[in-house]
């Protein structure tokens, strides 16, 4: 095949329920994924009032077993993922030798020697290799299961009554950041109280084979309660509300964790070396000495709405750039995350704006994130 010849999507196995709901699909990270069913905005409305169904199975699952995994992945990333409980998760992050972030992920700990690590669509093959290639030496064996599993998130306040009624599980004792197994309409699940939404919520690992009986088991659960289906178009605006980073726009290979004002993640603390270990020792040092541009959260004074890539600027001068940038339902007006010098980084800080096709539009800069849900 030449290269000029376009790549064929990968299709999840609710695919032709999208198609039967409406949906409209789109090319994301190689998958063709539903970007939204009907309204956008009805969708996200939904999910932070009542509850929301997102088909997540582009995500990638790589799983990490053996008597070493947990050294595996302590030298491989990093957080110290040997200090996670059996049944419980971790957000991490993988870098380069450089400190540059390759992608940031959650680990599941399934077993004493068992992980299950899911990494973001665009980066699984990344990943991938780069567990396999620092595996070297270390008694585990890393395994790619990205068409072992289909992954439906429930999202929402009405979340946990839908999911009660479809099964055994004790969700009332399953934390956040949590996973067990347990049957989800009576088919076997990895049931985990994890989401990108700012809700309350879950996330089903399931065989691809019993995705469609699982989400329409949900659908049928959620009907009283007025759960919807929902594209990858409101969860961007679900997670920009939550302050919540996306690969690719508020974290990238030039930047380290502590760039993008998550150096928490990185623990120096645990024993033995890892990848990165000396180049982010020198990131901390320099963020302390010279703070970085900070990740801000701006909500618009006007109706403009800021895309990723618009300049930050004060005063005439360029001071930061935008991240992501979208109306806000929630709010009811645009709000964007940026980067900005760490001088007009408070909250409250006046005289910025961003310039949008040479207007600069004033914005009010504010702490992260936009929306927090009532507990």
């Amino acid at each position: 095949m030449s290269s000029t010849e376009p790549t064929e999507l990968r299709h999840t196995a609710l695919d032709a329920l999208h198609r039967s709901l409406g949906a409209t699909m789109t090319d994301f990270a190689g998958w063709d994924m539903p970007l939204r069913y009907g309204s956008e905005r009805d969708e996200h409305v939904a999910v932070r009032t009542r509850a929301g169904l997102f088909d997540l199975s582009h995500m990638g699952e790589i799983t990490v077993t053996g008597p070493q995994a947990a050294a595996l992945l302590n030298y491989a990333l990093v957080g110290n993922i040997a200090s996670v409980g059996v049944g419980r998760a971790r957000y991490t992050m993988i870098c380069r030798a450089d400190g540059g972030i390759l992608d940031d992920l959650i680990v599941y700990r399934l077993a004493e020697t068992e992980y299950m690590v899911v990494a973001n669509a665009s980066n699984a093959q990344v990943v991938l290799d780069a567990l396999t290639e620092r595996a070297a030496g270390f008694d585990a064996e890393v395994r790619d299961d990205r068409d072992a599993y289909a992954l439906i998130a429930v999202q929402g306040p009405e979340s946990p009554g839908i999911l009660k009624s479809l099964t055994d599980a004790d969700l009332d004792g399953l934390k956040y950041y949590a996973g067990l197994p347990g049957t989800v309409a009576g088919v076997p699940a990895l049931i985990a109280r994890t989401g990108y939404t700012g809700e309350d919520g879950f996330e089903l690992f399931v065989k691809p084979e019993h995705a469609v009986a699982v989400w329409q088991a949900l659908t049928e659960a959620g009907e009283g309660v007025g759960l919807v289906p929902c594209g990858l178009s409101c969860r961007d605006t679900l997670r920009l509300e939550a302050g919540m980073p996306l690969y690719g726009h508020e974290l990238t290979t030039s930047l380290t964790p502590f760039d993008a004002g998550l150096g928490r993640v990185v623990k120096f603390e645990k024993e033995g070396d890892f990848v990165g270990r000396e180049a982010l020792t020198e990131a901390a040092s320099r963020a302390e000495q010279s703070p970085p541009r900070v990740l801000v959260g701006l909500i618009a004074e006007g109706r403009r709405v800021p895309r990723a890539g618009y300049q930050v600027v004060a005063g005439g001068t360029v001071i930061g750039e935008v991240t992501s940038g979208a109306p806000s339902p929630t709010l009811g007006k645009p709000i964007a995350i940026a980067y900005v010098d760490a001088a007009h980084a408070a909250p409250g800080t006046e005289g910025v704006g961003v310039d949008i096709r040479g207007s600069h539009e004033p914005y009010e800069v504010v702490a992260l994130p936009f929306y927090k849900r009532q507990k």
